[in-house]
């Protein structure tokens, strides 16, 4: 199919998704959950399909000689489709955001107002490898009572064509309005084009995955982006850290899953604590494979255990089992590093002195900020939000975890007795 012809297909689903978006703000909750659970059942009932087209993908993949770990994210078995399943479920148990009241008040002429939450409209979402994410982007945008357009990777494509349409047909079987859920079936680049400038059709883009695919989507969109680039997560252990919790929060920040956007990339360690800290924690860290660079300071205290950190350690994002580590002079040094090489994404300090604590998160300019916590915890499904649609460091709309608040936006609802501006004008 040529440019033109993948042009007027997605320009086509783009006009589909407005209608269903107009059909899905009016379901109530109750109709959306009964949408939902069959939803559910949907993904169980057409296991056998998901799972074959998965076979495709994985059997094209190891042609292509993907990484184990990437293999690992696109794979699909019986107990991982059980538990997308559950997260639809748990999606339909969670409280819904749209017709909640944000604030109303009457003004001396009698006119009253509110501030209702209400849907966006149709969200673009495009994202890379994990099949998964084909259904939690689906039914939170559903909860929520937008239409989505999803463009998945061209190594997920059996998997996420096959979810998609479990989700639709069963989907409908409840009162899903048709096209509410749609798949772009195309592979090539061309779809990321068309989508980013279909602007009269998609409210908002939500890029996952790669800095690339992400830098890709901003230097094309027309509509709003909320995305975010990179996760270089910075713990500070201060000097009134209890030490022992400083070794388990790094530890886990570090090791626990490192290819995440949560990890912990970079360490800094106030100088009053560091000749007793870092040895404790590298001997962590060698017995678990970590690889250390360190500034001069680092090396002087851990020896031949790390190697020399370049000024391009502090802007890494690893995402593997690598990290560079600062000694510093004060909080405020500490301070000024992650806000200069931060990605804005979670940061956290660990000291037994709550003032210092407050201090930190008060200067600190990142969407999420953890006093005494793993920056692992840097979740939807953690933060008590259910599944999330990614996570945010931009300022505008939305910031840190996106859930089902966060795919809505307000209106405002204006009731009164005939006012007019001639009688009875403010201004």
């Amino acid at each position: 199919m040529d440019k033109a012809q993948i042009k007027e297909s997605i320009l086509g689903m783009g006009a589909k998704a407005r209608a269903a978006a107009y059909a899905l703000a009016v379901l109530d909750t109750d109709q959306k959950n009964a949408i939902l659970h069959a939803m559910a059942a949907g993904l169980r009932e057409h296991r056998r399909d998901i799972l074959d087209a998965n076979a495709l993908d994985i059997a094209a993949a190891e042609a292509h000689g993907l990484t184990a770990a990437m293999l690992d994210r696109l794979r699909l078995d019986a107990p991982r489709l059980e538990t997308m399943a559950a997260g639809v479920e748990q999606v339909a148990g969670l409280p819904d955001p749209v017709g909640e009241v944000l604030a109303d008040w009457t003004r001396p002429n009698d006119i009253h107002f509110e501030q209702i939450r209400v849907p966006i409209g149709v969200i673009g979402i495009i994202y890379e490898s994990r099949p998964n994410v084909t259904s939690d982007a689906a039914v939170l945008c559903l909860k929520s009572g937008n239409a989505t357009i999803l463009r998945g990777g061209s190594e997920a494509i059996h998997s996420n064509q096959a979810i998609a349409a479990a989700l639709q047909s069963a989907g409908e079987t409840a009162g899903l309005p048709e096209n509410a859920i749609q798949l772009i079936p195309f592979t090539d680049r061309e779809s990321v084009r068309v989508m980013a400038g279909m602007d009269q059709w998609l409210d908002v883009i939500i890029p996952r995955g790669g800095k690339g695919l992400i830098e890709t989507v901003v230097s094309l969109a027309r509509m709003p982006v909320i995305k975010h680039y990179d996760g270089i997560c910075h713990t500070y252990v201060d000097k009134e850290a209890d030490l022992a919790m400083a070794v388990a929060i790094v530890d886990d920040a570090k090791t626990h899953k490192p290819g995440v956007c949560n990890a912990l990339e970079t360490l800094l360690v106030h100088r009053d604590v560091a000749a007793e800290f870092l040895p404790r924690i590298a001997a962590v860290f060698l017995e678990k494979g970590v690889e250390m660079r360190g500034d001069p300071r680092t090396l002087a205290i851990l020896g031949d255990a790390a190697t020399a950190a370049t000024d391009e350690d502090w802007d890494t994002e690893y995402l593997d089992l690598i990290l560079s580590i600062r000694v510093v002079d004060t909080m405020a040094e500490a301070v000024d590093h992650i806000n200069t090489h931060s990605s804005r994404h979670s940061d956290c300090i660990v000291t037994a002195d709550m003032a210092r604590a407050e201090s930190f998160m008060r200067r600190v300019d990142s969407a999420c900020l953890f006093h005494n916590v793993s920056t692992r915890f840097s979740d939807g499904g953690e933060f008590g939000f259910g599944a999330e649609i990614g996570i945010s460091t931009d300022k505008l709309h939305a910031r840190g975890p996106m859930a089902l608040r966060e795919l809505t936006s307000y209106q405002y609802r204006i009731r009164g007795d005939g006012q007019t501006r001639t009688k009875c004008a403010t201004t």
